[in-house]
C-alpha cells in the first residue's frame, strides 16, 4: 500500500480550523452534553476535509480531517485556558487592591 500524496496550504488550516470552531459554537444551541463536542469537531473536521479541501483523494481527506478535528478543539481548550486564567488574576488582583 502506497501512502497518499497530501497537499495542503497554509489557508486550509487558517480556514478550517477556526470554522469548525465556530461551527461547533454553533452547535452549543442544541442541547447536546458537552462531551460530545470533540467527537462533533472531529466530524465537521472531516465533511470540511472530505469534501472541500481533499475532493477526489479520500484518504487525504481522512487523514487531513482528523487534524483539522484535533486542531479545532486544541485551539479551543487554548483559548478557554487563557481566557479562564486571565479572568482568574484580574479577580486576584482587584481582591489585592480592594484588601
Amino acid at each position: 500500500m502506497e501512502f497518499p500524496v497530501i497537499q495542503t496550504n497554509f489557508w486550509d488550516g487558517v480556514i478550517a480550523v477556526p470554522l469548525i470552531v465556530i461551527l461547533t459554537q454553533l452547535f452549543k444551541i442544541f442541547p447536546i452534553p458537552r462531551q460530545y463536542f470533540p467527537t462533533i469537531a472531529s466530524i465537521l473536521g472531516f465533511i470540511i476535509s472530505i469534501f472541500i479541501s481533499h475532493r477526489g483523494d479520500l484518504w487525504a481527506g481522512i487523514f487531513m480531517g482528523g487534524f483539522y478535528g484535533a486542531a479545532a478543539v486544541g485551539f479551543y481548550a487554548s483559548l478557554k485556558t487563557t481566557w479562564l486564567t486571565f479572568l482568574k488574576k484580574r479577580r486576584k488582583k482587584i481582591n489585592k487592591q480592594i484588601t
